[in-house]
């Protein structure tokens, strides 16, 4: 597509759905402060996330987001992205709690098979460890229906247990915008307000209200090496094999995460607009084209999300 094509293409895209989303995710964010006593936004500083914070400062006010952000750091994230959520909160005046995965090894419940593990499904660990210090009984999370198959299970208030685990035969009805929030000793929920966002949504209101995000999102260059259909970024974390050849490509993350199992992909979209533009013609999931832990198999999400996933 020609650099001609493109302005034209975004002008004739509508975003009209977006007030509707929008008004969707301002009532679910609204519906948890009033039905729970001890809610919390987990925030990681991506785009989701910062798409969920746009809409809590529009529901509530610069300073008024009535429950803290939560963000389970494994140690292994982009500076970028840390840096962007720490400038984020104090912006809106919003309480972060950041937990940490490496103080879960440090109390012996989380144990690595290796030292260069990834600590991405560790999270769990720690997440639950977070809501048993707080007793958190709701978090809101940026997570879409349309990342991959485990995430279109899911209810837009879903329902864990007690061991914090998620039992999708399990969840319950949501006719009507009508949510059954009630809770057993315990237990808690996950609650995603952009549940029927797609990643064009997103684009779509991130250009349109002008949302900042951490600049890995657009293209930049950076070194990579080609393994498994992927672009896997060079890190200390993520160092070459022998044998591979590294390159260095012009990039941008589609999602962030764990550096040891996050892939950006090729791309020149310079700002959210290229972005949407290159969007329209993607065939992968986000997760699909960028993730390296959800290429085990079809259900590697799924079981990480029954032990207590986001």
């Amino acid at each position: 597509m020609n650099a001609r094509a493109e302005p034209q293409l975004l002008g004739q895209l509508s975003n009209k759905h977006l007030d509707a989303l929008e008004e969707e995710t301002i009532f679910i964010l609204r519906e948890v402060a009033a039905t729970f006593e001890r809610p919390t936004l987990l925030f990681s500083g991506g785009k989701d996330s910062l798409v969920l914070l746009k809409c809590a400062e529009k529901a509530f006010g610069v300073g008024r987001i009535p429950y803290p952000l939560l963000m389970i750091d494994t140690g292994h994230n982009f500076q970028e992205v840390t840096d962007f959520r720490d400038f984020r909160a104090k912006e809106l005046g919003a309480e972060l709690i950041v937990r940490d995965v490496e103080d879960s090894m440090k109390r012996g419940t989380v144990r690595l098979a290796h030292p260069g593990e990834s600590r991405n499904v560790h999270q769990s660990v720690t997440l639950l460890e977070a809501i048993e210090e707080f007793r958190f009984d709701a978090l809101i999370g940026g997570a879409r229906r349309d990342e991959e198959k485990a995430r279109a299970k899911e209810r837009i208030f879903s329902h864990r247990d007690s061991f914090g685990q998620w039992q999708p035969k399990a969840q319950r009805p949501e006719l009507w915008t009508l949510f059954n929030t009630r809770l057993a000793p315990g237990e808690h929920f996950r609650v995603f307000p952009i549940s029927n966002w797609t990643e064009l949504d997103v684009w779509q209101y991130i250009e349109r209200e002008s949302i900042a995000l951490p600049s890995i999102y657009y293209a930049h260059e950076r070194q990579v090496i080609e393994r498994k259909g992927l672009l896997v970024p060079v890190t200390e974390l993520t160092p070459p094999r022998d044998g591979e050849e590294v390159v260095t490509r012009t990039v941008r993350f589609r999602t962030v995460g764990d550096i040891t199992c996050t892939c950006p992909v090729e791309s020149p979209a310079a700002n959210a607009g290229e972005v949407v533009v290159e969007t329209l013609t993607v065939e992968v999931s986000e997760r699909g084209a960028t993730r390296m832990d959800d290429k085990t198999s079809d259900a590697s999400m799924e079981k990480r999300k029954k032990d207590g996933y986001f």
